[in-house]
């Protein structure tokens, strides 16, 4: 099928796909807001929210923060993946970070260190 990814997502995703879209739920509500007004707020079609609130994983990115920030989550999601905001950022924050990162390889040969051996 066109669009849908060759594995199905790790249940770690499914499982954090399913709260994201139950917080944007309980905001729409909370802010007593329709789906339909949402969409309208967010530019998007009301099915499109729909989705959001049931199944984060099949809708595209860009959609799910046009929603976060008709929501007012926006600026929330943003700080929540800072790379700054964990210990390993605020440890190497005053370093100059490479333009590209090339695999590091074992000292004098040229075998390739992978996260997998």
């Amino acid at each position: 099928m066109p669009g849908q990814p060759a594995f199905p997502p790790p249940i770690a995703v499914q499982r954090a796909s399913r709260s994201l879209g139950e917080h944007f739920k309980t905001r729409r509500k909370l802010l007593n807001l329709t789906e339909r007004q949402v969409a309208e707020r967010a530019g998007v079609d009301r099915k499109t929210v729909s989705r959001i609130e049931t199944d984060t994983a099949t809708t595209s990115v860009g959609a799910l923060l046009r929603v976060a920030r008709a929501l007012g989550m926006l600026d929330a999601i943003v700080d929540a993946v800072d790379p700054h905001d964990t210990e390993i950022g605020r440890l190497r924050a005053s370093e100059q970070l490479p333009e590209r990162v090339r695999p590091r390889t074992l000292a004098g040969s040229r075998q390739r260190v992978t996260d997998d051996g």
